[in-house]
């Protein structure tokens, strides 16, 4: 197996749509095992019940959807936003009606699942996107619902794939989920040895996960002053800000008002933190 390669691109560019059909449309996926993630594989060996209900987002050749289906799972949605992978995959599927598979944008989808497996998608956003990730995540599984899967666990000089590092998942992930397991992950396939963590987070009935649009803070230490000043409400759990600065993650026991987050960084006057974002209503297709 070759050594794992992904396109180097400048962060100037948008990992939009375009971006990601053209890795397709050029074969350019090195990202690409060839197969289903040894850890992954071993993970839904232990499923039982074959009717849950899996996503798999970004989902590329999606090689995890094809062992689900030789498993007997019947409950499989898979989806990406290049739209010549997703042509090729409903060609693929066209005679298995157990998997549906959606041309779309992942944040934007709506549904509920069991379990949604991650595998080298979080990898592949921005890490501008941490945050929406989490709020998204939380929205799409059912109760005491799953991510399970794979997380780089070294940096990259350039991305995709962005890395990060076990104290910063703890970090982002705290309070909405619960840790079952975020380890080093000792069955890797091989180019990806001891690089990798295998997570199996488990949602947080018990909290409210909310994102907010802001604006205003242009320096990390002024980040830090703002998420320190919301950890010290009543009831907040954790709060996480983007890198870009443009989003807040908020997560609390019960709902704080606008009026009063806004209240807080008052003291500022370019500081305004947004309505919070809500489940899009629109279905992805």
């Amino acid at each position: 197996m070759e050594e794992l390669k992904c396109c180097v691109l400048s962060c100037e560019k948008p990992l939009d749509q375009t971006y990601w059909d053209n890795q397709y449309l050029a074969n350019s996926t090195g990202w690409d095992l060839g197969e289903v993630s040894p850890p992954i594989k071993h993970y839904i060996n232990t499923l039982e019940n074959k009717n849950s209900r899996i996503l798999i987002p970004g989902c590329g050749n999606t090689h995890e959807a094809v062992y689900l289906l030789e498993k007997g799972f019947k409950n499989v949605t898979v989806i990406d936003i290049a739209p010549t992978l997703v042509d090729n995959l409903k060609n693929k599927f066209k005679d298995n009606p157990n998997i549906n598979i959606v041309l779309g944008d992942f944040f934007e989808h709506q549904g509920e699942y069991e379990f949604i497996i991650e595998q080298t998608f979080f990898c592949a956003l921005p890490p501008t996107m941490r945050q929406k990730y989490v709020w998204k995540m939380h929205q799409l599984l059912a109760q005491k619902g799953k991510i399970i899967g794979l997380l780089f666990n070294r940096a990259f000089e350039n991305g995709p794939p962005f890395g990060g590092s076990l104290e910063e998942y703890k970090l982002l992930f705290n309070a909405s989920f619960h840790f079952l397991k975020m380890e080093v992950c000792q069955d890797s396939a091989m180019p990806r040895t001891g690089s990798e963590l295998f997570i199996e987070l488990q949602k947080n009935n018990e909290v409210l996960v909310n994102l907010y649009p802001f604006e205003g803070i242009t320096c990390s230490g002024c980040k830090n002053t703002v998420t320190e000043k919301f950890k010290q409400f009543e009831g907040v759990l954790n709060v996480s800000m983007s890198t870009s600065f443009a989003e807040v993650l908020l997560v609390s026991k019960t709902e704080i008002a606008l009026e009063t987050l806004q209240k807080e960084i008052a003291y500022d006057v370019k500081y305004k933190i947004g309505q919070k974002l809500l489940k899009i209503k629109k279905l992805s297709s």
